[in-house]
């Protein structure tokens, strides 16, 4: 794999980001390397330059990983992280590695990881309302505005987890969850969380749910603090469907990766299934083995 045309996305609210941006272009530069510059949540950007991009080298924590992944969804290019958050579970390489790091790259000394994703559908109204009507958006779509008539259906891409959460107040959702046609559970509960492999180190393991390779193929299902469940988390194989119906709520929200919140209703349905092509991420060489990188990163989180 040449590495000719290499893209940065950062967190522009990070100084640090916006500081190792500047010298990543100058590095490049001084190598005779084509490189281009966007902030990690100007997606219509990222599609538009990725087309002609070898390798996407995101510049932030977590969320600004995340954000950058959603413009992978749509264009398939590799995807490296430099962490300058605070945990940094998807990232890599640490800032003071940065240039090391590229020079590997560029080199082509370092493998590929492919990372299962998840796509969420929303169908308002239920499912037979959704299939009577005209479908939404693929996975950037957004879902309609309060209020909106059922019978629409919106598609959802994450890397992380899709969660069917109550709203602002402290008042619990009623939920029916199944697992293809099989009804997993009814849980009275704060939420229901289904990560991916990826995924499972974040939400999903706050709430008591099992860390997973990063590079299987699964869907981990935990609900958030359920009331009286003796079912906690559930591990399920890439060729099912899970299926939460929202059957009793005051409030009730989608939250996709985090980094949006779309209202739902009695009576939607949510969907989430995996994404058959991967997310594709660099791992340098010698770059941490995800269990060692575990283990370093939770000792670093406060007690």
């Amino acid at each position: 794999m040449t590495i000719a045309r290499i893209g940065f996305a950062y967190n522009p609210t990070i100084e640090a980001a916006v500081e190792l941006s500047a010298r990543a272009a100058g590095w490049c530069q001084v190598r005779g390397i084509a490189e281009w510059q966007a902030p990690s949540g100007e997606t219509e950007t990222l599609v538009r330059e990725l087309r002609t991009t070898d390798l996407l080298i995101v510049l932030g924590g977590d969320g600004t990983f995340l954000r950058a992944a959603r413009a992978v969804s749509e264009v398939d290019v590799p995807l490296l992280g430099i962490n300058l958050g605070k945990v940094g579970f998807l990232s890599k390489v640490e800032a003071g590695d940065f240039e090391a790091v590229l020079g590997l790259i560029v080199n082509g000394d370092f493998r590929i990881d492919e990372r299962m994703a998840l796509e969420g559908r929303i169908l308002r109204g239920g499912i037979g309302a959704a299939r009577a009507a005209p479908r939404g958006g693929l996975a950037g779509g957004h879902a309609p505005a309060p209020g909106a008539a059922g019978g629409q259906e919106t598609h959802h891409f994450a890397l992380n987890d899709i969660v069917i959460a109550r709203g602002s107040l402290a008042r619990v959702c009623r939920f029916d969850v199944e697992i293809d046609d099989s009804h997993l559970a009814t849980f009275i509960a704060d939420g229901l969380i289904v990560a991916s492999p990826t995924g499972s180190t974040g939400y999903s393991f706050s709430a008591g749910g099992p860390i997973v390779d990063p590079i299987s193929r699964n869907l981990i299902v935990t609900p958030i603090a359920a009331y009286l469940s003796a079912i906690r988390s559930v591990v399920v194989s890439p060729s099912q469907v899970v299926r939460c119906t929202v059957v009793d709520a005051y409030e009730a929200l989608v939250s996709v990766d985090g980094r949006e919140d779309l209202p739902i209703a009695v009576g939607d349905v949510v969907e989430v299934r995996a994404v058959e092509r991967p997310i594709r991420l660099v791992e340098p060489r010698g770059a941490q083995p995800f269990w060692d990188l575990l283990r370093h990163k939770v000792a670093l989180l406060p007690s």
